[in-house]
């Protein structure tokens, strides 16, 4: 496997190219992610590369422990004009540091949050099969608590229909890899691209 830094650095640089086309106005285009921008995604993409294990602990605790608010607050801090933010994640696309979570929770940011961002805008991205197929197994693996996916696919076959990947047991939802992960992780965009036994399942529980 690729060292899964390489692969964020290089999504890292990519979302900065993309972004660099477009334009400030229509970064307050609302994202897939319900109550955020655009602006707000970027914000947060941004405020998780700076993380540290011990500034994610001083952030839960300034946001008495609810998640949402510390991801709310780290958007906040980031919040600016589309160039000053592209200049402050220019100088953090390198960064190795995260909160204390799995390595691959780095590339479903990546990947789901480069398509909350690109997908609204009429761009879809282009990402390492390698990148997307790790986002989606910790996806599988993780529960809905944790920012995972594990009860939507849970009795569910997912198959690829693009790469040689598959995951699970069960009627089968097939398609493009990474419909799948986006589909999986609540971005029901991604259903449109599905199909299989199992879909209307994974559609009511992600719906």
């Amino acid at each position: 496997m690729s060292d899964a830094w390489q692969l964020v650095h290089a999504e890292r640089r990519a979302l900065i190219a993309y972004l660099e086309g477009v334009d400030d106005a229509r970064w307050d285009t609302p994202s897939l992610c319900p109550g955020w921008r655009v602006r707000d995604v970027v914000a947060h993409q941004i405020s998780t590369a700076n993380t540290t294990r011990l500034g994610f602990v001083k952030g839960m605790i300034l946001a008495r422990f609810d998640f949402d608010r510390d991801n709310q607050n780290g958007v906040d801090r980031e919040l600016g004009p589309a160039a000053q933010m592209l200049d402050r994640f220019r100088a953090l696309v390198d960064r190795t540091s995260g909160p204390p979570a799995p390595l691959d929770t780095r590339l479903v940011e990546a990947v789901v949050h480069g398509e909350d961002i690109r997908r609204p805008l009429g761009a879809v991205g282009e990402y390492p099969t390698e990148a997307v197929e790790r986002a989606l197994r910790l996806q599988a693996r993780t529960g809905k608590g944790m920012g995972g996916a594990k009860e939507h696919v849970a009795g569910l076959r997912l198959r690829a229909t693009d790469a040689d990947v598959t995951l699970g047991d069960g009627p089968e939802v097939t398609g493009p890899l990474l419909a799948l992960l986006l589909a999986v992780s609540g971005r029901t965009v991604g259903l449109e691209e599905l199909g299989g036994q199992g879909l209307p399942t994974l559609a009511d529980r992600v719906g």
